[in-house]
């Protein structure tokens, strides 16, 4: 059973009007009408109108005027203005909270609309990746960050090609509907070229030729590309991202770095013609496993501001079944963070199981 209890927060500010209410007309009666106390039980449909829709408010801007037509009656006020005027802040401050409810009931449907258009975009754009292709089996899992945030550029595929399995995984700069148009522009590019291009560098010029020309510098994508095939070696072109994360079949890990730096896909028009990413080449062996990743994985803190230590969980990835043992470090991330993450988080884990058949033709 899902439990729909509201957070105690949003509890507490739902009381709030009647709290406020009660302690004004316990203080009133207290302190006798000279105090001049009665326009404060406006404060009861002000308040209101800070959660809950339009009607809540007019229900408790109702309210307040009873208990103010009540304490005035009690008090003798309405045989003068104070009466009336105080009737008045209460009718009034309840208008201006039912304008203020419309209002933010409009914006939180057209947020909601926008995140909901954004989010099923994002879920068409991120199809679901073949279980096993050539040599490797392979398991996905995204982690979606904070509600104000969750809509991100976290971007995965992975397309058997003739020319071996080719896999791309990145992060595109912001986030929002933009981010997941930017993610469109680079996976578009990357399943087009995937089949075609013969070799992995010629792949990548391609992705950042479209990414060039649809951004324009104005936006840029962090990624790893990699090529796999049946001859136990991984072909890896690295623009600005995070490395992988090698497991070796006894539980080491290493992170292949590049030979030399590289800018991001996007910015390639702002480097120098021989500052383009170079290809480096990994063993990639039967039990071993290749994590690529976002920098949602490695930045993720804990309470005391650590990083989460990839690298020492590589044990979480021993489960004989590919799936759980992504959703055993998946949960060790969130269990980590000890809350939402601050940035999606991506990840793709692929396990050479050593069935792909003979080697393909067309190396990087």
């Amino acid at each position: 059973m899902t439990d729909t209890k509201p957070p105690p927060a949003q509890t507490a500010l739902a009381l709030t009007p009647f709290v406020m209410m009660a302690v004004i007309a316990v203080m009133d009666l207290t302190a006798g009408p000279g105090v001049g106390l009665l326009p404060l039980v406006s404060l009861g449909p002000a308040f209101a109108g800070l959660v809950g829709g339009w009607r809540r408010t007019a229900v408790i801007g109702a309210l307040a005027l009873l208990l103010c037509v009540g304490l005035g009656l009690y008090n003798g006020l309405f045989a003068e203005r104070r009466g009336f005027a105080a009737m008045g802040s209460v009718a009034g401050v309840t208008g201006v909270g039912i304008a203020a409810a419309v209002m933010r009931s409009r914006r939180e449907a057209e947020l909601a609309s926008v995140r909901s258009i954004a989010e099923v975009s994002q879920r068409v754009l991120l199809r679901p990746v073949p279980l096993t292709a050539g040599p490797v089996q392979v398991a996905v899992s995204y982690t979606s960050a904070v509600a104000e945030a969750r809509i991100g550029g976290d971007l995965y595929e992975v397309v058997p090609s003739p020319h071996g399995v080719r896999v791309v995984v990145g992060d595109v700069q912001g986030k929002g509907l933009a981010a997941v148009e930017t993610a469109a522009v680079v996976l578009g590019a990357f399943r087009e070229a995937a089949h075609d291009e013969p070799d992995l560098v010629g792949l990548g010029a391609r992705v950042e030729r479209s990414v060039a020309r649809e951004l324009q510098g104005e936006r840029f994508v962090t990624a790893v590309l990699a090529e796999i095939r049946a001859d136990q070696e991984v072909v890896l072109l690295n623009y600005g991202h995070p490395a992988p994360m090698l497991v070796r079949r006894d539980g080491g890990a290493d992170f292949p770095e590049p030979p030399a730096p590289a800018l991001p896909l996007g910015l390639g028009p702002l480097a120098a013609p021989d500052d383009g990413p170079r290809p480096y080449r990994v063993r990639f062996a039967p039990g071993e496993q290749l994590l690529l990743y976002t920098d949602g994985v490695t930045e993720a803190r804990d309470g005391d501001g650590r990083f989460y230590p990839l690298g020492e969980r590589t044990h979480l990835l021993k489960e004989p079944d590919i799936h759980r043992a992504l959703e055993a470090l998946r949960e060790d991330l969130v269990q980590h963070a000890a809350g939402p993450l601050g940035d999606d988080a991506a990840m793709l884990l692929l396990r050479y199981h050593g069935h792909g058949g003979p080697p393909p033709t067309g190396s990087a």
